[in-house]
């Protein structure tokens, strides 16, 4: 009980209370618990394996996310043994027989595992001119964060429906959404990919839904937007303001509606992926056999201040663009995850068609990076349609990202491009007017398994060619890192590097844990 009561208020009562009482409707009571008593092994799980689902603790439902807590065996033991005898609890031991017994059946089998698991790495060196720091640890896979831009409260989306508020100055990490606060879904869960604040400090989140549907599995995309403030000046209530669904992705290919960023032009623009791998027609009949649809692989722009908003598609044939972003000019860029075949992943050139115009192609499923439009990357490949012409993507001529160290449009496969974000004229010369660009990595090497794949961000010097094409210096700004998944401007002279996860491995198969962000910020060194 001694050493149990150390190890609760080290480990557990930030969260839970010195007393156990919990936190409102984030973190669940241990006192008096009717979930504890008729789950002894579900409580074990929880700290061993961490709890994801939801639950009813004396009749309120919480749907937080608990990480493991890194303990052992024994000590999992004396702190479980401590919380069921206190507080008004039915009491009993639990030994390490017990915790090993659970482990073992959990997703990570021992204590090894787990340590091989959580451990964040080292802080990677920080570049030239910047200093480097960890900022906050998240408790949930993020996507998407977003400020005012001048070192204000941080907001931080969950690919599940979470939001939280991490306060630069405190340090505090608070959790403001959770998925039952998004009305009008569907009871099955939900994917929330993109995310923007307004001029107003209101926010706008992309969810994709998973339905099922007759005749057609559907995928319902919708955008929300936050319409009041709690009484802390965060935003909360999110409504739908846009709806729409198409035929649910082949296998695992419903990339659906992601990134959200507001143009000069005072519109809302969107990326809305692809439901194929590569235009393959699929053989379960209610997952759809059409490929792609009018909406899908495809850029989107509507007026926010619309009631009843109006897609329009300003380009076509862009698999995947997990971001995009304009540089000082105007000029709007996107980034792109390639196919599971050894292709470049893409960064593209958009440019909005003209009133009565129709929107550029870029490529896809008939054409990927910069290769002949005759190379069939695979046997399903479809003819591209008599007389298509193809936007081609932005040629990187490295050093960093490239293909068998030949220019490449653009990346090298399977390196996962994730958040895109211009820095201006007012940054170090190191990185001044050039785009930064995470890459989240991945674990199909292909065969060239010597390559880089990602995990690290890049700095990439654009430069426009003769041929109106584009091409791009490329760098190493920061890495290792464990799967940059975006990068946000926090202030003047500071930028902050979110992880997704904390290793970038698999190996030991312990699986993920979620991530962190490191702030980045100029030195004048």
């Amino acid at each position: 009980m001694a050493r149990g009561q150390t190890l609760f208020l080290a480990h557990c009562a930030m969260c839970h209370g010195a007393t156990g009482d919990g936190v409102g409707d984030t973190y669940p009571p241990l006192a008096r618990s009717d979930w504890l008593a008729a789950n002894r092994s579900g409580a074990i799980r929880a700290v061993v394996n961490g709890l994801k689902e939801e639950i009813t603790v004396n009749g309120r439902v919480f749907r937080g996310q608990m990480p493991p807590v890194m303990l052992d065996d024994e000590q999992v033991a004396d702190v479980i043994t401590f919380v069921v005898n206190s507080w008004g609890n039915t009491g009993g031991r639990v030994t390490a027989d017990n915790v090993r017994a659970v482990r073992a059946v959990a997703d990570f089998k021992t204590f090894d595992a787990l340590k091989a698991a959580a451990d964040y790495r080292p802080l990677p060196p920080a570049p030239p001119g910047f200093a480097i720091r960890e900022l906050v640890r998240l408790t949930d896979f993020p996507t998407r964060m977003v400020s005012d831009g001048k070192g204000g409260r941080l907001y931080i989306l969950g690919q599940a429906g979470g939001l939280w508020r991490f306060d630069p100055v405190s340090g505090n990490l608070k959790q403001l959404l959770w998925p039952k606060d998004f009305p009008g879904l569907k009871p099955t869960p939900f994917q929330s990919l993109g995310m923007v604040r307004d001029a107003d400090g209101r926010l706008w989140i992309s969810i994709n839904q998973r339905v099922p549907a007759e005749p057609l599995v559907l995928n319902e995309v919708a955008i929300y937007r936050t319409t009041a403030f709690d009484a802390e000046g965060d935003p909360v209530a999110p409504q739908p303001w846009l709806q729409t669904s198409y035929p649910w992705g082949i296998g695992p290919y419903t990339h659906g509606l992601s990134d959200l960023k507001f143009g000069r032009d005072g519109l809302l623009y969107a990326s809305n992926g692809s439901r194929t791998d590569s235009g393959e027609p699929g053989d379960v009949p209610n997952l759809g056999k059409m490929g792609e649809t009018d909406l899908t692989a495809t850029m989107w722009r509507l007026d926010p201040k619309a009631a009843v908003p109006k897609i329009e598609i300003i380009a076509r044939g862009i698999r995947n663009a997990f971001s995009f972003a304009w540089d000082g000019a105007g000029n709007l860029f996107t980034v792109s995850n390639g196919p599971d075949a050894h292709a470049p992943e893409e960064m593209d050139f958009i440019v909005p068609p003209k009133p009565g115009e129709a929107p550029r192609h870029h490529g896809f499923p008939y054409q990927f990076g910069n290769a002949p439009a005759d190379k069939k990357w695979y046997a399903h490949t479809p003819p591209a349609p008599a007389g298509s012409t193809f936007v081609l993507p932005v040629v990187n001529l490295g050093p960093a990202g490239l293909m068998y160290g030949q220019p490449t449009s653009t990346f090298n496969a399977h390196s996962s491009p994730t958040g895109l974000t211009w820095l201006g004229d007012d940054w170090p010369e190191s990185v001044r007017n050039s785009f930064l660009v995470g890459r989240l990595g991945s674990f199909l090497l292909g065969p060239a398994a010597d390559e880089e794949h990602g995990f690290d961000v890049l700095c990439m010097k654009m430069e426009r060619r003769a041929d109106g094409g584009w091409a791009a210096r490329t760098t190493t700004f920061l890495a290792p890192l464990g799967r940059p998944i975006d990068i946000h401007i926090a202030g003047k002279g500071k930028l902050y590097v979110m992880e997704y996860t904390r290793p970038s491995t698999l190996k030991g198969g312990a699986g993920w844990l979620p991530g962190r962000i490191l702030e980045l910020t100029v030195t004048g060194k």
